[in-house]
Order: C-alpha cells, then structure tokens, then sequence
C-alpha cells in the first residue's frame, strides 16, 4: 500500500500541451509515472507525447481510465479545472498552479468538500511515491524508497528533505508537498493521518512555516494517537519579521502562535522531535528510530 498514488495510478494531465505541462508530464513519464493522457479544451483526438488528449476530463475518465490528475492550469481558470475533475469523478488531484485568487479557491474547496476526492495543493510540488510514481514538479532522483513519510508546506524543503533522509541510509515511503497558500485541499494534519494510517510508513517528517494553525492542529492529533509513529520537525521562517509575508501566501505571521518559535514549541509539548536546522532532518530521523533522540 502507499499513499494517495502509486504505480496502478492512472495520471492525466489537465493543462496537458502548455510549456509547463509539456515540460513536467515529460519528466513523469521518464519516471515512470503510469501518464495515460492529458486535457486541453479543443485539441481532443490529438496525441501529444505519445499520449492521447481530451478535450475533457470527464472524457478523459470514459476512455483512458483516469483516477488521478495534476492542473498546470492558469491561475484565472485553474479552480474550474478542480472542479471539473472533481465532477468527473477524479479520486486525488494535485494542483501545481500559483497564484490562484483565493475566493476562486474558497469557492472550489466548497464544492468538492462532499466530493470523494483528495484534493493537494494549490501551489504545490505534489506527491511522490519513490520507484512507484511522480505526480508533480519534484526531481525524481532525490527520492529513494523506504519507510519515512514526508508532509510539507515547501517544495525545496521537501526535496532537502528527501535528501537528508536518502543520505542518512533511509528511504521514504510518499512525500506529500500540501502547498503554501492560504486555502489548500489538504491541510499539515491530514496530510499527517495518510501517512500515520500507512503501514508501509514507520516515520514522518513534518515540515512547516510561519502563518497559520496547520502545524498545531497536526501537533495536536500526533498527540491523540499517542505517538504511535515518531515525527521529526522544522518550521521554517524563524527569522521572519511579524506582518510581511515571505515567500507563500499563507506565510504571514498574524497572531502570537504564528510565529516559528511559538510553533516549535507547541509541536515539542506535543512529542514531536523539532529540529532547528533543515541539515539536522536525516541524522535526527536515525537517532529517533534508534531510541536516543529526545523530544525537547
């Protein structure tokens, strides 16, 4: 078993022959990712990269099969795209897309909420399950397979991460990039219980940010199941001033427990191994596994 994809995924592509998507389904492919076509409104019956496209993805679902999709729709039209997926009967969909206004994306969450469909992102670098399948924008090589899950607000701490992990003599079971803005389909707690259901999964790293209560409320359900799996920590932004934003959208301080301090320090009170650098994820990871690192 492995979370939200593997390699009896069938991937399609929604923004399918623009340069962004081109580009990315490309690398999916040459990973291996099981791409049984894409969408591009008006060029249905065409084939692009060897694949078929629909001009919907409803169509896209009769002919091909299709149960996962990843948007590399613009942002003014990327929530219909969600939506329509959504409609289609699409199980996990993984929007790349920056940029999407937020009450387009408000009104998006609101309508797939009842909806069996996972939705991750937007802005996201998407999910991966090494050796099995890459539905997003992630350097496939980084990522070796193994046993620890990765949940991240940060596409490059995401792949640090993976990295520290590989390096360190470990592997990762999936790695979820759940996006840095404000409305997402996925929150850190969610995300969080994939991988805590998972039992190819033994451990999670938990990679947060300045802004918001996602960490907490994660920090806090860790704790209800009693620490059945370790998690490793970092919040990044500690040095952020309060009231601008950095980077993500989401990534604004606006309360005393949005800060990176106040969020290490709930996280900590709730078992979870924080660490105060990225470089310290791996060799932290193999020290919990052993029994030896502490929480505080």
């Amino acid at each position: 078993m492995s979370v939200l994809v593997n390699k009896d995924s069938k991937v399609i592509v929604q923004g399918f022959t623009g340069s962004e998507g081109s580009f990315h389904a490309q690398q999916m492919i040459e990973y291996g990712t099981n791409v049984v076509g894409g969408v591009t409104p008006g060029k249905g019956g065409s084939t692009h990269l060897d694949r078929p496209v629909f001009n919907t993805v409803a169509e896209a679902v009769e002919k091909a099969g299709a149960n996962v999709s990843i948007i590399f729709v613009p942002p003014a039209f990327a929530a219909d795209a969600i939506m329509e997926a959504a409609d289609a009967g699409i199980e996990v969909i993984v929007a790349i897309t920056e940029g999407i206004p937020v009450k387009d994306m408000v009104a998006a969450k609101n309508y797939i909420k009842n909806k069996n469909v996972t939705l991750i992102g937007p802005n996201c670098p998407g999910v991966i399950t090494p050796g099995e399948a890459k539905v997003g924008i992630m350097p496939g090589f980084v990522f070796k397979p193994g046993r620890i899950g990765i949940v991240s607000k940060s596409g490059t701490l995401t792949y640090e991460a993976a990295d520290q992990i590989v390096k360190a003599g470990l592997g990762i079971s999936t790695a979820i990039g759940i996006g840095g803005d404000p409305i997402i389909g996925t929150p850190t707690k969610n995300a969080v219980e994939l991988l805590m259901e998972d039992p190819e999964t033994d451990a999670i790293v938990m990679i947060g940010e300045i802004g918001g209560n996602y960490e907490a409320v994660a920090a806090e359900y860790i704790r209800s199941t009693g620490n059945k799996k370790p998690v490793v920590g970092f919040i990044a932004g500690q040095t952020a001033p309060a009231g601008r934003r950095m980077g993500h959208a989401g990534a604004i301080i606006g309360g005393a427990d949005d800060t990176a301090a106040a969020k290490m320090r709930i996280m900590r009170e709730n078992g979870i191994h924080v660490v105060d650098s990225p470089a310290e994820i791996g060799e932290t990871m193999v020290r919990v596994l052993r029994g030896e690192a502490a929480s505080a």
